[in-house]
């Protein structure tokens, strides 16, 4: 066995992946209807909010930073995104992800430029999101229009309308039902997958993406070494306001309305899925697929608990799923930080 392969196999992300598939095996077995097509589409569109604020929130982490904002921030954006929805696709999509990069622009110039620190920032434009949110909603739900094509990137199948006819003939062969198989997947989770393909390249290939890890490594020490530190920063804010306002046109073109309530506990679910895949609360270390398979995971554990209720085995509310993030999350940051401490001799 190579050292890559083993530094593979030892790695947080491949972890994470194992108990992925084998607690979806699992399920799989246990469960009548989990690996359906309907319940898959269903697990994929619902996941692919979480893990879109939660890419942002990986970048953020990486330079030492907190975002707390994502949440809110993902529900005013839907709000705004179903305001602007009876005037098209484009609209609704510009308006949703505006107000999150503007999101973003607000906390990363608080944080740069008046040295304020992102636990505080962040909390302040948390607030004034949820804020926002109310007032253009007039603390209640937004229907979105369904005149146009907005919700089609909430609840629709990739490329449906472009489906060739010959995929569901009876000559389609295994080619064609696998084309299928794909290209009913739905929308939402192109966009996040699309979403972190860009980020893990970004993450790996660019300079932008080694100033990233090396601000969180040691920000001091980057200074010195001339990295641009104060734009890396900002940057990374950017992205984190662009994905939950990403996130915020798909809620409001999935459920068919902005919910300005939304959000609350969204921080949390991104937070657990950042680190239990891998990357460092204290930052300089990150990995993007591993935050993806974090997302998975915690999907797959709640769709799991939705189950059970059906079973009639256990009886538990949609409240508990900020118990399970909060203790998951509890557990994650102690076996870390134990892993973390430096061996004795």
């Amino acid at each position: 066995m190579t050292s890559r392969i083993r530094r593979m196999i030892l790695s947080p992300t491949f972890a994470v992946a194992l108990v992925l598939v084998l607690l979806t095996t699992f399920a799989t077995l246990r469960y009548e209807g989990f690996a359906s097509a309907y319940n898959i589409s269903s697990v994929l569109r619902y996941v692919s909010m979480f893990a879109l604020v939660a890419l942002g929130m990986c970048f953020v982490i990486m330079t030492g930073g907190i975002d707390l904002s994502v949440g809110t921030v993902a529900a005013a954006s839907s709000v705004v995104s179903a305001i602007l929805s009876p005037y098209g696709l484009v609209a609704g999509l510009a308006g949703g992800l505006g107000f999150g990069l503007m999101a973003g622009l607000l906390n990363a110039v608080i944080i740069t430029r008046l040295k304020i620190l992102p636990f505080i920032a962040t909390l302040a434009t948390m607030l004034a999101a949820s804020g926002t949110a109310l007032l253009l909603a007039d603390n209640q739900t937004v229907s979105v229009s369904y005149d146009t094509a907005f919700t089609t990137l909430g609840q629709g199948d990739m490329f449906t309308a472009f489906r060739p006819e010959w995929v569901d003939s009876d000559r389609a062969g295994v080619v064609g039902r696998v084309l299928g198989f794909i290209l009913g997947f739905p929308i939402p989770a192109f966009i996040a997958l699309a979403a972190y393909v860009a980020g893990a390249v970004v993450l790996s290939h660019t300079a932008f993406g080694r100033h990233v890890l090396a601000v969180g490594g040691g920000e001091d020490a980057s200074r010195l070494m001339g990295l641009p530190v104060t734009r890396t920063i900002f940057s990374v804010y950017l992205i984190s306001g662009a994905c939950a306002g990403m996130a915020g046109v798909i809620l409001a073109a999935q459920f068919g309305a902005g919910q300005p309530i939304e959000g609350v506990g969204w921080e949390l679910f991104a937070i657990a899925s950042v680190v239990v895949g891998g990357t460092l609360l204290s930052g300089g270390k990150g990995s993007i697929w591993g935050t993806l398979a974090g997302a998975m995971l915690l999907g797959v554990i709640f769709t799991i608990l939705n189950f059970e209720n059906g079973m009639g085995w256990i009886s538990l509310s949609a409240y508990w799923q900020s118990v399970v993030r909060g203790t998951f999350l509890f557990v994650v940051v102690v076996l870390q930080s134990r892993l973390a401490r430096p061996v004795r001799v």
